[in-house]
């Protein structure tokens, strides 16, 4: 059975090595992962004393974390802030607490919000909708959305790729009642492990899903870290320039090799390969892993290399 077999029998997520190992063997340090789209480098967190993940979070710093998000995402005075225990939880208990029968969430797209909205029994149409899903930019495809598409009587952002181009952000639309958004640390610090994100907005189902969650939705040492990546502009600043040009370096790549881009941003780029997800096969094979989806024979995803596994990821492609 081939590897993309088995992806059409499970719901696709990322976070699968381990599928790569069942597979096409090795270990799992004999791998480079390209499959998450997720900055290569992560934030440093070596610095940071671990007995904060000995007590419970302070309510001090807990603040601290929500005005730090304010202020990196520039969210307005109207909307609250709070933080998850990672961005899927916030995914899979909004459908719970929105209003209306029938969703729309424009295709391909992040196939977890999908999967949400089925599992609370809403009915997706394109047509008819009351509650609109945007993922902004859009994965795997790119896409860059504007306010003018916003057709429903709420619309929900998810905007956890948008920092690598934050001209682009529409956070200033939470300060509107039925306009909630997204956040997390996954993509960009890739900090994915810590399991933090944010819902944002003046709605009341911000308030609902706060109350929901509890108050021991993020622990004491993930709030420090966090609190000082999102106040560290300057590193910011620094990994946008850097996954800028790894991601010319990536495209420069591909352009000798018989695939059309689909689109992307500055942390994966989508190419339709043909049948059978030839380069997948050809990457995994050189114990490269790189993303394909159960809805298509043809697209391959592909994440930035890590800064020392360029040379073997190139190797790999010219074989």
């Amino acid at each position: 059975m081939t590897y993309y077999q088995l992806q059409t029998k499970s719901r696709d997520h990322g976070g699968n090595l381990d599928n790569a190992i069942d597979t096409y063997g090795c270990s799992l340090q004999e791998w480079i992962d390209l499959y998450t789209g997720t900055n290569p480098v992560a934030y440093p967190t070596e610095r940071f004393d671990l007995s904060d993940n000995y007590v419970l979070p302070h309510r001090s710093d807990l603040a601290n974390l929500k005005n730090a998000a304010r202020w990196f995402w520039n969210v307005p005075e109207q909307a609250q802030v709070i933080a998850t225990n990672g961005a899927s939880a916030a995914i899979a208990a909004l459908p719970f607490l929105l209003e209306g029968k029938e969703g729309s969430i424009p295709r391909p797209t992040y196939n977890e919000h999908q999967a949400a909205f089925e599992n609370a029994r809403w009915s997706l149409d394109d047509n008819t909708f009351d509650v609109q899903v945007l993922v902004h930019p859009n994965n795997p495809t790119g896409e860059i959305w504007s306010a003018s598409v916003f057709n429903a009587p709420m619309v929900l952002v998810d905007e956890r790729f948008v920092n690598v181009v934050p001209d682009t952000t529409l956070i200033k639309h939470s300060a509107q009642p039925s306009r909630i958004f997204i956040k997390s640390f996954g993509k960009f610090w890739r900090l994915t492990g810590l399991w933090v994100g944010f819902v944002i907005g003046a709605d009341p189902v911000v308030s609902k899903l706060r109350e929901l969650l509890g108050p021991g939705a993020v622990g004491g040492g993930v709030i420090k870290i966090e609190s000082t990546a999102l106040y560290d502009n300057e590193w910011a600043v620094s990994a946008r320039s850097r996954l800028k040009s790894d991601a010319v370096r990536l495209s420069q790549l591909m352009t000798s090799y018989a695939v059309t881009l689909v689109g992307g941003c500055d942390l994966f780029w989508l190419y339709d390969v043909g049948d059978d997800n030839r380069l997948h096969d050809k990457l995994a094979n050189h114990h490269t892993w790189s993303r394909i989806f159960p809805y298509s024979k043809s697209y391959t995803r592909l994440g930035l290399p890590a800064p020392a596994d360029w040379t073997r990821d190139e190797r790999a492609l010219a074989t």
